[in-house]
């Protein structure tokens, strides 16, 4: 990181932090991104797609408590 990025950025932790998520959005939004509608679009493509799948039974259920237990026990430790 260059000297000036550095001090932006000290600059910027200091600020309160509702300032610091516009500043946040406001460089994010500067990126070319794929646009939300997009990325929604893509999401719901894959969500009808797993069901699909799920209904031709290509893929299993599972339980949401087992789903909560793994995810439990991977960041418990």
């Amino acid at each position: 990181m260059t000297t000036q990025a550095q001090q932006v950025l000290e600059k910027a932790v200091g600020l309160p932090p509702i300032e610091r998520a516009e500043l946040v959005e406001g460089i994010l939004s500067s990126f070319d991104f794929p646009s939300r509608a997009d990325i929604d679009a893509a999401w719901a493509r894959e969500a009808e797609d797993r069901i699909d799948a799920y209904e031709r039974g290509e893929i299993p259920a599972i339980p949401a408590s087992k789903v909560f237990e793994r995810i439990e026990k991977k960041y418990s430790s």
